[in-house]
């Protein structure tokens, strides 16, 4: 029975996570368990639980992991001031008079809300009290309706900047230098997260092309599915549809431009996103709206001028086109903070800012809290000798790297029925990745297509996140049945889209190649 210790411990994870008890908990007290049970019987040193204090420690230092309270607070700042329900509206009234429009718009806008928040549980919230109600009035089969919302909310975990993604970019990081270190390799190379955002976006655009395919296909094939909606709905003019659009869409640029262009560090560029977050909630509130607008173009003027003529005024060999050059940086660097002050005073007026924080918080606390109970988990899990194992059985299997790819990811699609993405990223990836890259694969291209399959986890039955957010907030027409119905025509989508980037992998790895 000592061997297979590490084989019951993972039983008894999986036990303790379906009870319903917190799962970080859940994970640290098998973890503890079966560590003074291993002990006690002989079959691991104790002494191993003494690398934790540094594995907390580097989990704190983490500068990547920094980046996701601060893309968590952009995200909740745009829901919590309803830029997204304006969006939502928009979009439908623009769509909704063709034959699944409603569909697109909601496929189009979960997107677009997608590269702005990341967050999928606000995305799919919102769009279930907005574009549902509207795609049932307009006599939508529930179950579609259903399926679309859901699915267009996980877009979030694929599309950068995601949690996801940089959970998965530590990760898979991490494997890569331990690969290396076996293969007798000590000048390690690292793996960033803006590699891994490059890497997402082709991928994350097939996913929403699948989607639009669909429901253009079923609108044609099954037209009483998704009838037009309301004609007397009025059509948005073109400044509501930019109005709607460009601030989102700017926001993406500044973000995703900044990380993907080398101007800034994922961590920079999420403090960069959260200004632009705040700013934006606060023109929408309404006081001080021109002066957020001039504050806002100050700023991007400032990165622009920057990056193409920088300045270090500590230099003693300046000459005035420099001083000058400094002393306008320095204006609209301060035109830029009055703008800020301006829209913190709208958000805090309307107590947006409690709500966005306190959600920060929430999200944040959970995301660590499951990291630093991992980290014991993986501790005692290797002390037991699961780590050989889990090596072992990959390399062994039929097929060679093929076949243990294709296992790992049944399991890791299996496991997303029951468990969350964090749990899976950090429990389980770290310990199969290493022997997949020893292999032969790709690490950039092995995290893209285990990203989708973890972006699959929110959608599938009994426990995907995604159905539990939108049947808090689906009217109550709508059943369980329907959305757990609605779904699985997506779900095979999903597969469609990971067999897309497994057979052209240049999907995956061409971008991120062409600019790291």
């Amino acid at each position: 029975m000592t061997a297979y210790l590490d084989l019951l411990m993972f039983a008894a994870l999986v036990l303790a996570i379906l009870s319903g008890f917190p799962v970080a908990f859940s994970i640290a007290g098998v973890a503890v368990l079966f560590a003074y049970l291993g002990w006690a019987v002989g079959a691991m040193d104790i002494s191993l639980l003494g690398a934790f204090g540094q594995r907390v420690f580097g989990l704190i230092s983490n500068q990547v992991l920094i980046a996701i309270p601060l893309f968590v607070l952009m995200g909740a700042l745009l829901e919590k001031s309803r830029i997204a329900e304006e969006l939502l509206d928009t979009m439908g009234r623009a769509f909704g008079q063709l034959r699944g429009g409603l569909g697109i718009s909601v496929v189009l806008v979960g997107a677009l809300l997608a590269a702005s928040t990341g967050i999928v549980g606000a995305t799919v919230v919102a769009m279930g009290m907005i574009a549902l109600p509207t795609m049932l009035r307009s006599g939508y089969d529930p179950r579609v309706a259903s399926g679309i919302v859901c699915t267009a909310g996980t877009l979030g975990q694929i599309i950068p900047p995601s949690t996801l993604l940089i959970i998965l970019a530590d990760v898979m990081s991490n494997a890569y230098q331990q690969a290396q270190y076996e293969q007798g390799k000590f000048a390690v190379e690292a793996l960033s997260v803006g590699q891994f955002f490059a890497a997402a976006l082709v991928p994350g655009l097939v996913l929403v092309s699948l989607y639009l395919a669909y429901v253009l296909a079923r609108g044609v094939l099954r037209p009483l599915d998704m009838p037009p909606a309301d004609s007397s709905l009025p059509r948005p003019t073109r400044s509501e549809v930019l109005g709607a659009i460009v601030p989102p869409v700017l926001l993406i640029f500044a973000v995703l431009g900044s990380i993907l262009g080398g101007l800034a560090t994922p961590t920079e560029a999420a403090a960069v996103g959260a200004t632009g977050a705040l700013m934006m909630a606060g023109a929408r509130l309404g006081r001080y709206r021109a002066v957020i607008a001039v504050a806002a173009a100050a700023l991007i003027l400032l990165a622009v001028a920057a990056g193409l003529f920088p300045v270090r005024l500590q230099r003693g060999d300046l000459g005035a086109g420099s001083y000058l050059a400094g002393a306008l940086y320095i204006a609209l660097a301060v035109l830029g903070v009055v703008g800020v002050l301006a829209a913190l005073s709208n958000v805090l007026r309307e107590r947006v800012v409690h709500d966005a924080v306190t959600s920060t918080m929430t999200m944040t606390a959970m995301i660590f809290a499951t990291i630093l109970a991992a980290g014991m988990f993986s501790l005692v899990f290797i002390g037991l000798g699961g780590e050989e194992r889990v090596a072992h059985w990959l390399e062994n299997l039929p097929g060679g790297a093929t076949g243990a790819l294709l296992v790992t990811m049944l399991i890791v699609f299996f496991m997303g029925f029951f468990l969350d993405f964090v749990e899976i990223s950090v429990i389980v990836l770290p310990l199969v990745t290493p022997t997949l890259i020893l292999l032969g694969h790709d690490p950039i291209w092995l995290g893209i297509i285990l990203a989708i399959n973890l972006q699959t986890s929110f959608l599938t039955p009994p426990f995907g996140f995604s159905l539990f957010y939108l049947r808090g907030a689906a009217p109550a027409e709508v059943t369980t049945g329907h959305i757990y119905r609605g779904v699985l025509p997506f779900i095979a989508l999903q597969a469609i889209g990971v067999a897309v980037v497994w057979f052209w992998p240049a999907l995956a790895t061409w971008l991120p190649n062409a600019m790291f």
